[in-house]
């Protein structure tokens, strides 16, 4: 897991914004019902928000950060993953989440992303991102090249080559596909997703010659972008920073 259960974005929180809030169940392509989450701004945005969540799925962190991107006028859908093995029921903290990462397959999580980007749509979007924490940063690159119509796709420390679980290609091996701007925003002491990996996914997306840009943080390790962590505080906020930039420059 990402972050601990205590744990929290490290985005302070707008003082007056107006913010509207409800749990979803969406449908997805093979008819399955998974679960989201839902924050829109008082008034309409015209620019949305996937949240992808780490291998835990949906649960308080990916709620908090849909509200943070709403407070911004943006609305925001953070989903589940494990709607065909384990329901849409709100889950304990106890939950054993790494049997139903094993049973994800790319294809149905994209087909997922999908249906949370056509609901975002139909409240009246016209711009949609992607923005994935691990597993979900992995499933936010691999959206630029498996779901249509995207602004572009934001990944925190995804791990852009072969991973043991969630059938199907991995970011490495679709970036001749991809079709919208990507931004990676990777731990420099990662223990797992090292600088050479980190370098042959940008050296690949180059030679595709798709859009990107990934940024490497000195030190900091896996899962840094997390309010407990205090000591990358400036990473975080410059991170962060760099997600809104990303997305005012794309919408």
């Amino acid at each position: 897991m990402c972050f601990d259960h205590d744990s929290a974005p490290p985005i302070p929180a707008l003082a007056g914004a107006s913010v509207d809030h409800a749990d979803l169940v969406l449908t997805s392509a093979d008819g399955t019902d998974f679960a989201a989450f839902l924050a829109t701004p008082g008034e309409p945005g015209t620019t949305g928000v996937v949240v992808l969540p780490d291998v835990r799925g949906l649960y308080r962190f990916y709620e908090e950060l849909a509200l943070r991107f709403a407070e911004r006028d943006f609305p925001a859908i953070a989903i589940d993953y494990f709607g065909r093995t384990a329901g849409v029921a709100k889950r304990g903290e106890d939950f054993d989440y790494m049997p139903h990462v094993s049973q994800t397959q790319t294809a149905l999580i994209q087909a997922d992303v999908t249906a949370a980007a056509e609901r975002l749509r139909a409240d009246g979007a016209t711009a949609i991102f992607t923005v994935g924490f691990c597993f979900g940063g992995r499933h936010a690159w691999l959206s630029a090249s498996e779901v249509d119509g995207l602004a572009g796709a934001v990944g925190f420390y995804g791990m852009p080559g072969p991973m043991p679980f969630g059938g199907g290609p991995d970011p490495m091996e679709r970036v001749d596909a991809v079709r919208a701007p990507l931004l990676g925003l990777m731990g420099g002491a990662d223990a797992h997703i090292t600088a050479d990996i980190v370098d042959a996914y940008d050296r690949a997306l180059a030679e595709a010659g798709a859009e990107h840009e990934l940024v490497t943080y000195a030190g900091a390790p896996h899962s840094f972008f997390d309010r407990k962590h205090e000591e990358f505080a400036a990473d975080s906020e410059d991170a962060w920073r760099r997600v809104l930039a990303f997305i005012a420059r794309h919408a």
